[in-house]
């Protein structure tokens, strides 16, 4: 039976911060399995949120519109691992090189990536901030930020430290540019991105 942890409450610091390695260990030894509510992002395992109809159906509607953009060579997925230096998220979106069947051994990481999605509601703040950091750091050119609050997707690009240099905002009646390793590939609405009515 894997051991069920206690999320560290928002007003304490983490008791201590854990590798990708140790992470995985965890995961082999049974203490972690992939029904576990968290994900590693910048060393600190947090509990990862229910999900809220809206989300569900955003996620679905904005993987649709990608995949039918994508090139030859590469592919979505939805809730899956990558790992980063640090951290081992689990994006609502990733657009990685090949196909799945190429990561056998090893989740996507940082130089397999050209776009992280995240649909956010109730995880806005963490979206924008640690999340938004863990991708920044490792490199991630292109993060989308769907903002089912607003209607609004954010985009950031050109990484550098921890932090994007660039955010642009549109909301519904734009169209955003899909970008694989820096070359626009298609023009996506940014309403077949939202729930449709909302």
């Amino acid at each position: 039976m894997a051991t069920v942890l206690s999320p560290v409450p928002a007003s304490m610091d983490p008791l201590w911060r854990i590798t990708v390695d140790q992470y995985h260990a965890m995961i082999d030894a049974g203490i972690l399995s992939s029904d576990s509510p968290v994900e590693l992002v910048d060393g600190v395992l947090l509990q990862k949120m229910p999900k809220k109809p809206r989300h569900r159906i955003a996620t679905h509607t904005a993987r649709t519109a990608i995949e039918a953009a994508l090139p030859a060579g590469w592919y979505a997925d939805s809730q899956e691992p990558v790992t980063l230096p640090d951290s081992e998220p689990e994006p609502d979106i990733t657009v990685a090189r090949g196909n799945s069947a190429d990561y056998t051994d090893s989740h996507p990481g940082p130089g397999d990536i050209a776009l992280v999605v995240e649909v956010a509601d109730s995880t806005l703040a963490r979206d924008r901030g640690v999340k938004a950091r863990a991708y920044a750091r490792a490199g991630i050119p292109v993060y989308w930020l769907i903002d089912l609050t607003t209607d609004q997707v954010e985009i950031r690009s050109s990484p550098e430290g921890d932090a994007y240099r660039v955010l642009t905002i549109h909301p519904r009646g734009d169209s955003i540019p899909l970008l694989i390793e820096g070359e626009p590939v298609a023009a996506i609405a940014v309403s077949s991105v939202l729930p449709a009515g909302s």
